[in-house]
């Protein structure tokens, strides 16, 4: 299993997501569980088109880490 990179980002309207390694695909949605799903979906379905295109699938190269300071 491969796990890709998403962020997740409050908009005013809800929620939208997108996965960096992965060029043009973002989701929006009103809630942030949809956001998940729809971000999940859409990866896969990504992945999917690259290999009928015979085109290589990124390997995850982005990584997410929470600082912490003083705000």
């Amino acid at each position: 299993m491969t796990r890709y990179a998403v962020v997740f980002e409050k908009t005013s309207t809800g929620w939208s997501a997108y996965a960096p390694d992965l060029r043009g695909l973002g989701v929006a949605a009103a809630t942030i569980e949809e956001t998940e799903k729809l971000i999940r979906e859409g990866i896969e379905f990504h992945l999917e088109g690259l290999r009928e295109d015979g085109l290589p699938v990124p390997e995850p190269q982005t990584q997410v880490k929470q600082i912490a300071v003083l705000a």
